[in-house]
């Protein structure tokens, strides 16, 4: 045989030899990554519900699922991006996922992952703040205690109900007392009124929207504040407060707060009424004489105030003093402020609801006033639980 031959022989096989060794180690290393779940460059995926360690997941406002993808394969949630794009596109409930915080874990399945974050049992609770909610707790004579919003604020920063790193009301209310307004994001145009105010707690109420809020849980009591106060002054600023309240004759600050009283004293369907009476009683000059800027300063509340309460002198009674409270008195709506630009067209000086179903009446004069309290007393509204 050919020496020649048999050397091109030998080098062929050894070629084809060392092609077989790197196939089947090409295949072998592919197979590995798929299984384990490490694949680099996007491919691969993890199997499972993760590994107990929580991660806690932000879906902004607008965002889409897809959009995550990155972050997740970047903090080892997922194994790869390419893999979660899969599971989201195969996942009906991807297209309608709610923005907010999520826990998650390390190391989940990317099929595992979409689901946690299109499940509402994983997202952290939203602060949910209503017109008329107040920053400091309410107790109710007789009654329940209506939280107020530091409450719900440490409420909602804890996880799970745990108690450690919830951030506290005390810590709020210290922060609410003592950092500048400035610092909080609180609007120019309310700066010099909560200043005045010294170091009370309450002097940032009303400047809080009412509306859903996210909030991080990994933020502090300042931090939380600062994002609730200045998301809410944008808001009050796009719908042009300042020129909203100039045409009506107060400054935005006295807008927010006459609506706060609209919001504790009206009930629905009679927001522009009491606006009415409001703005008509500043214009004759009146004292405006509202129970529920009488029970703003007390440590607890019903519609029945007492002779005492209602002379004592407090910077929102306004039984014991002209004009608005010094700050508002609640957080309010949107209807509320809507009610006091467009009021309804009355001469009313005065208003008291005269029975259990909130059934409301106004009047011109103080002798027709007089006659309603009495059908209120009768009716049973103005009895006292204390």
């Amino acid at each position: 045989m050919d020496p020649l031959y048999v050397r091109r022989r030998q080098r062929g096989l050894a070629v084809l030899v060392a092609s077989l060794v790197l196939i089947i180690g090409a295949i072998a290393w592919i197979g590995y990554q798929l299984s384990s779940g490490s694949a680099g460059g996007g491919v691969g995926d993890y199997e499972g519900t993760g590994n107990g360690v929580e991660q806690l997941v932000e879906i902004p406002e607008g965002a889409a699922l897809s959009q995550l993808g990155p972050e997740l394969e970047e903090r080892d949630i997922v194994a790869s991006d390419s893999a979660f794009q899969t599971a989201a596109a195969n996942n009906p409930n991807a297209a309608a996922v709610q923005p907010g915080f999520y826990r998650l874990q390390e190391k989940m399945s990317a099929t595992a992952a979409v689901e946690a974050l299109t499940s509402p049992e994983n997202q952290v609770e939203l602060l949910d703040v209503h017109g008329g909610a107040t920053l400091l707790d309410v107790k109710v004579v007789g009654g329940d205690t209506r939280f107020g919003i530091y409450s719900q604020i440490s409420q909602v920063s804890c996880q799970d109900g745990q108690q450690e790193g919830c951030v506290s009301v005390d810590q709020l209310q210290q922060v609410a007392a003592t950092v500048d307004p400035v610092e909080l994001g609180a609007p120019e145009w309310a700066v010099e009124q909560i200043r005045e105010r010294g170091n009370d707690a309450k002097r940032i109420e009303g400047l809080i929207a009412p509306g859903q809020y996210v909030i991080d849980p990994s933020m502090d009591a300042q931090q939380i504040l600062t994002d609730l106060i200045s998301r809410s002054t944008r808001k009050y600023n796009d719908t042009g407060i300042v020129d909203r309240a100039s045409a009506i004759g107060l400054s935005p600050y006295e807008l927010l707060t006459a609506a706060s009283l609209v919001e504790r004293e009206a009930p629905a369907g009679e927001f522009d009424k009491v606006a009415r009476v409001i703005l008509n009683r500043i214009a004759e000059p009146m004292r405006l004489e509202f129970d529920s800027t009488v029970n703003y300063g007390l440590e607890d509340v019903e519609v029945a105030t007492t002779d005492e309460a209602r002379a004592a002198v407090t910077p929102w009674n306004t039984y014991a003093m002209d004009g608005l409270p010094q700050t508002p008195i609640a957080s309010p709506s949107d209807e509320a402020i809507s009610a006091m630009e467009n009021p309804a067209e009355g001469n009313w000086l005065f208003f008291v609801t005269v029975d259990q179903n909130g059934t409301t009446v106004f009047n011109d004069t103080f002798e027709d006033h007089l006659a309603d309290v009495q059908q209120a007393i009768e009716g049973g509204v103005l009895d006292s639980n204390r």
